[in-house]
């Protein structure tokens, strides 16, 4: 599988399309209208085409552009069933804090362990609850690829002091359901550089 981020927005935001040359997965939805061409062009030059939306959360700033992406793929769009009401409240996905009021839905929801498959690729869902209640990582063990949202950046964590959040339960769910995965396993997070599981496990200060 071969992963392109697109982040030309204002808050840097990664939004990931996962594919494997004729088919894929956009992962998170953050789109500046910049990031949107830059889709569109990559879509259409290598003829990918792209077979579902999977928000890692409901934040404003990772489903920002989620109406102008469905619009371009026609994709279905899902996401954790706990994020439904974020989605579609302003109050609750904080865009009444860029004096918005973004409103989204979901085609249908994720529970922890589902999967999505791209090809012969499968993409586990880890429910990790701490940075947002419906908080998910996607996984490929094949690949060696989890891409994490906004629950594991490279040496930090997600923020817990939105409506939601909950410390001491995100710290749970990186070490449960994260830095158990074997250590050459890359991150990919919502913002920022990528990592790997033995990066985090010896250098985040958060997970000590």
């Amino acid at each position: 599988m071969k992963i392109e981020t697109f982040s030309n927005n204002q808050m840097g935001q990664n939004i990931y399309l996962y594919h494997d040359g004729n088919a894929g997965v956009i992962i998170d939805a953050g789109c500046s209208d910049t990031d949107i061409d830059a889709i569109k062009s990559f879509l259409a030059e290598n003829d990918i085409t792209v077979r579902a939306i999977l928000l890692t959360h409901g934040h404003f700033d990772h489903i920002s552009g989620l109406d102008a992406l469905k619009k371009l793929t026609s994709a279905q769009v899902l996401c954790h069933e706990a994020e439904k009401q974020m989605l579609e409240t302003p109050e609750l996905n904080l865009s009444v804090m860029i004096n918005q009021k973004i409103s989204v839905t979901a085609t249908r929801f994720f529970e922890d362990g589902n999967a999505f498959i791209i090809g012969d690729t499968m993409l586990k869902v880890l429910h990790t609850p701490g940075h947002t209640n419906g908080g998910i990582c996607y996984y490929d063990e094949k690949d060696g690829n989890l891409f994490t949202g906004d629950t594991l950046f490279k040496e930090s964590i997600g923020r817990t002091d939105f409506p939601g959040g909950n410390h001491s339960m995100l710290i749970t769910s990186i070490h449960e359901k994260i830095i158990t995965l074997p250590g050459h396993v890359n991150i990919y997070p919502g913002h920022g550089q990528s990592s790997t599981i033995a990066h985090e496990t010896k250098h985040n200060s958060f997970l000590t």
